[in-house]
């Protein structure tokens, strides 16, 4: 009698599944665990835990003609766990012994083929649901309402949905649910409008996805009326939908308003942390980041990269770096993006030795070198002036993209391979990538560099009649420099005057420098008039004026552009380099 009450009990304290296998024993030894009746209560038991399902289909196995609870106990398991594929076979099974199913057996199979995104079987389940009479449960209702959803059928979701008489709050969760997993936030707003139409009181699990839809919307009128719908209706902001307000605020830069729902949060966890230091990244205010970093209970790897991003995010790369060399320190193993952002710091610094560092943590760690990594690997290593290494990451990468691509004929082109930059790009269009604007730079970059200046042109003009690219500054820029480069300043003026847009000063600038090299003083003037009307605070272009009038021993106007200098505003920046010894900048 005692065993007997125990497994009656509806609470599971750790001891059960102990309890259960001495019932199971005692069961084996007097040969009655063949009896239905008798081994119903530690299979059900079993079937509740994960470690001990394997026990539940012995136990299962063994017994003579399983009642359909009993199936369903087994169903229920099967369902939860890692293979869900076994409990429609087990449905199958169970059919077949001449059993039909009840309620709770639909239920459990519907969220077998959520976890499957099996929507095939689910439909052939939810006729037998018709022809049993079922269809007029709401639990089971709501089972296949969120079935539909979650697997992307929504027009049957609301088919489901308008067929309940009585509907519950989990019936509108359920197709909100749906409609949030399909991106249809629009949809999501108006269901919530239907609810408060009808005066169903909404729940946290209502207004997180409500919360989720209004950021990707940018509908912030709604999050303001959703805000005051938590207050009006005494809505327990429990960690999950406080955790969707701050990273909603948060991306949004309304910091003040995330801060707000952190500090009323009765429970927070890690999650909270970490999107309140992400929403403070994002703002640009890393000192209140930091603060709340170094005020946190306990750490996970992306707290880490969190403020590693941010710093990197505001251009504080030592930081990001010395922030690394703490984490690894203390021994937590950063993940692709930790990686990935320390080795973009590696290579804004041009840090080389760090760089390598961390790629030797990849290799000697098993982390997941996937095509973000491999592309911060690629980046580093050519901004850093290892080019040859590079181009065995981007070689070994068995996935590439157009960043991929971009990055190493950029930094080949950069470092004086052209012919190899050039021949990878033909690569690139071979392999049916497709080029963007900053692959065009690299492109063009390499030509300018080896005198191609005709291959230039081609590859300039083929942009907009080729690839749909219109171009930019930077391309004109290109251009210049490659005309410049190759002592075409009559073109290169000619060019400048053609383009659709007004030239900047780095332009003029190129081809004042060139007139300088190829001392032509009447396209000097012109160049320097021009950039003394776009920038007159610049010392850098009256001190190139007045060295090409010297050149052409033109000392009156020489002197009088230096004097132009001294009586204006000019600003002359000191000049600063920096170099790296023993890995510090």
């Amino acid at each position: 009698m005692k065993l007997s009450r125990l497994f009656s009990s509806t609470s599971l304290p750790v001891h059960s599944i102990a309890s259960a296998k001495e019932l199971h024993g005692h069961l084996i030894r007097t040969h009655k665990n063949s009896d239905p009746y008798a081994i119903s209560d530690v299979i059900r038991f079993y079937s509740l835990f994960p470690t001990a399902l394997h026990k539940a289909l012995l136990a299962f196995n063994q017994t003579e003609q399983p009642a359909l609870p009993i199936w369903n106990f087994v169903i229920r398991g099967i369902s939860k766990s890692d293979r869900p594929i076994d409990a429609l076979h087990m449905f199958d099974r169970m059919r077949q012994r001449g059993l039909r199913g009840n309620n709770l057996t639909f239920i459990f199979i519907f969220k077998a083929s959520i976890h499957l995104s099996d929507i095939v079987f689910g439909r052939a389940v939810h006729v037998d649901v018709m022809k049993l009479g079922y269809s007029s449960y709401l639990y089971v209702c709501n089972a296949l309402l969120y079935m539909y959803g979650s697997c992307g059928d929504l027009a049957s979701a609301r088919n489901v949905f308008d067929e309940i008489s009585e509907r519950d709050l989990v019936s509108w969760n359920s197709l909100i649910c749906g409609y949030s997993i399909c991106n249809r936030y629009r949809e999501v707003l108006d269901v919530f409008a239907s609810m408060q139409e009808e005066n169903v009181k909404a729940d946290a699990v209502t207004l997180v996805k409500v919360v989720l839809a209004c950021s990707y919307l940018g509908d912030f009128d709604t999050v303001d009326s959703v805000v005051r719908y938590i207050g009006d209706n005494c809505v327990r902001i429990d960690v999950y939908l406080g955790n969707t307000l701050i990273d909603m605020y948060g991306r949004h830069g309304l910091v003040a308003l995330a801060e707000a729902v952190f500090a009323k949060m009765e429970e927070r966890n890690v999650v909270s942390w970490n999107a309140m230091i992400m929403g403070y990244a994002k703002a640009g205010n890393l000192t209140a980041a930091k603060e709340l970093f170094d005020k946190m209970p306990n750490r996970d790897v992306i707290s880490w990269t969190s403020m590693i991003t941010g710093y990197c995010q505001v251009n504080r790369f030592s930081d990001a770096i010395a922030l690394f060399q703490e984490m690894m320190t203390i021994k937590v193993k950063p993940d692709e993006v930790t990686v990935a952002s320390v080795l973009s710091a590696c290579a804004r610094l041009g840090i080389l030795d760090v760089g390598k560092a961390v790629h030797d943590y990849v290799r000697q760690h098993d982390i997941k070198m996937d095509i973000y990594v491999g592309n911060a690997l690629v980046d580093m290593y050519c901004k850093c002036g290892s080019v040859n290494i590079a181009l065995e990451v981007f070689l070994s990468m068995r996935k590439k993209d157009t960043v991929s691509w971009t990055s190493i004929i950029s930094g080949l082109a950069v470092n004086g391979f052209h012919d190899n930059a050039l021949q990878l790009f033909l690569q690139m269009l071979g392999e049916g990538c497709k080029p963007t604007h900053g692959t065009f730079i690299g492109v063009l970059l390499a030509c300018a560099h080896a005198g191609l200046v005709y291959k230039g042109l081609e590859y300039f003009e083929s942009m907009e009649k080729l690839h749909g690219l219109v171009p930019e500054m930077k391309h004109y820029g290109c251009v210049v420099d490659l005309l410049c480069r190759s002592g075409n300043l009559n073109r290169a003026f000619e060019f400048i005057n053609l383009m659709p847009m007004e030239a900047d000063v780095v332009l003029w600038r190129m081809l004042l420098s060139a007139c300088k090299l190829h001392s032509n003083v009447v396209l000097a003037e012109i160049a320097a008039n021009k950039l003394l009307q776009l920038d007159p605070d610049n010392g850098g272009n009256y001190v190139l004026s007045s060295s090409i009038y010297a050149t052409a021993e033109r000392w009156d106007d020489a002197m009088n552009t230096r004097q132009l200098m001294d009586e204006g505003t000019v600003q002359r920046p000191p000049g600063r380099s920096s170099i790296e010894v023993d890995a510090i900048v």
